[in-house]
């Protein structure tokens, strides 16, 4: 098992663990599968938004003046990487409504694990925003790279990825190039297979989430 980075947290909160546990098992439909992605995602954001930046600025309550925290503006903005992502993207804006939103497309080639970048659309201002990237899975953590390096190409240089799996393989990489970015799981599962899938994992989570 791998002795996880400083900069790795892997949340054991029990909801999520219990959410976790439903949708690794074969039989869970695509659209429990869904409503548990978007769940994980809100219980993984509350932790990967335990740095954003806050100001304080005086208010009335009903029964007296106090000085209350803020988030600074302009607002984080959570990247997805398609298409998978878009499903802890969702319970991310659940509790971030106003964050501005981007999208990454890449695939991964079945032969060389490598990925295939086909699309980009960033907000504006990346480098006056917390920045958190989703994704599901950080398995060979090809994708997980290149996104952060697009990322960092845009400007942004406080930056949180989030997955709701993470392989020691794929961890080591990801610190090795990326050792700057807070990386926060719900789970290190304990391997990769020939084929890059985490082991036990919980199958291919774009598949998974859109029935497909």
């Amino acid at each position: 098992m791998l002795n996880a980075p400083n900069n790795v947290v892997e949340v054991k909160h029990p909801l999520l663990q219990h959410k976790l546990s439903l949708m690794r098992d074969k039989k869970t439909r695509s659209v429990i599968f869904r409503a548990l992605m978007k769940e994980a995602g809100m219980i993984l954001g509350v932790e990967a938004t335990k740095e954003l930046k806050s100001y304080e600025k005086n208010i009335s309550t009903p029964l007296e003046d106090m000085s209350a925290t803020f988030l600074k503006e302009p607002e984080p903005a959570v990247v997805s990487i398609l298409r998978a992502g878009n499903g802890l993207l969702e319970g991310l804006l659940q509790i971030l409504p106003s964050a501005a939103v981007g999208f990454l497309g890449m695939s991964r080639d079945h032969d060389t694990l490598k990925p295939i970048d086909y699309y980009q659309n960033l907000p504006a201002n990346m480098a006056d925003r917390s920045v958190i990237i989703v994704d599901p899975m950080l398995a060979t953590a090809g994708s997980g790279i290149e996104a952060t390096r697009l990322v960092k190409d845009a400007g942004a240089t406080t930056i949180t990825f989030v997955c709701l799996l993470a392989a020691p393989e794929g961890i080591k990489k990801f610190n090795e190039s990326h050792p700057d970015v807070r990386l926060v799981t719900g789970s290190i599962d304990r391997q990769l297979n020939e084929k890059g899938y985490i082991l036990p994992g919980l199958g291919d989570a774009g598949d998974r989430i859109y029935g497909t």
